[in-house]
Parts: structure tokens; C-alpha cells; sequence
């Protein structure tokens, strides 16, 4: 989720060939794993032309101990 709102963030939509405005965001969606690849499509206001445009990323591993899901100790001999 976090590669989708910075893939956005960091795009500049494109200008319609025909209209020479700029296209407005419409949706995103993850295209592969591995590697991370989003596409994003822009639709232009005036004549509804669609562009797609891809952005690449490059994974990134995370240590278990950085992940946010809460652990459980487990204390020998407690209630």
C-alpha cells in the first residue's frame, strides 16, 4: 500500500494528445510482485482518452522485528 501512495505522489499526470490538457488520475492497481511494478491509468476531462503509465520499484526486505503486528511472549511457568 505504502509503494501505491508513493507512486502517486511522485507522478506527473500526462497531457492528452489530442486535447493538450492535462488528464486527470482515474485508478491505480499493482501489476506484479516481483518486481514491484503499479500501473496507473489517467483519462482525459474533455474527449475521455485513457493513458497508462508504469511505475517500477525496487523491494525492500523488512527484519520480522520491524514488522507492526503485536508478539506474544511466552513466560515459562506464568498464568
Amino acid at each position: 500500500m505504502e509503494n501505491l501512495k508513493n507512486a502517486l505522489g511522485e507522478l506527473e499526470a500526462p497531457i492528452c494528445p489530442d486535447c493538450h490538457v492535462n488528464m486527470r488520475w482515474f485508478r491505480s492497481e499493482l501489476v506484479r510482485d516481483t518486481p514491484v511494478m503499479i500501473a496507473h491509468l489517467f483519462v482525459c476531462p474533455n474527449c475521455k482518452r485513457a493513458q497508462r503509465t508504469e511505475t517500477k520499484f525496487t523491494s525492500r526486505s523488512v527484519p520480522p522485528e520491524k514488522l507492526a503486528a503485536p508478539r506474544f511472549r511466552v513466560i515459562a511457568g506464568g498464568k
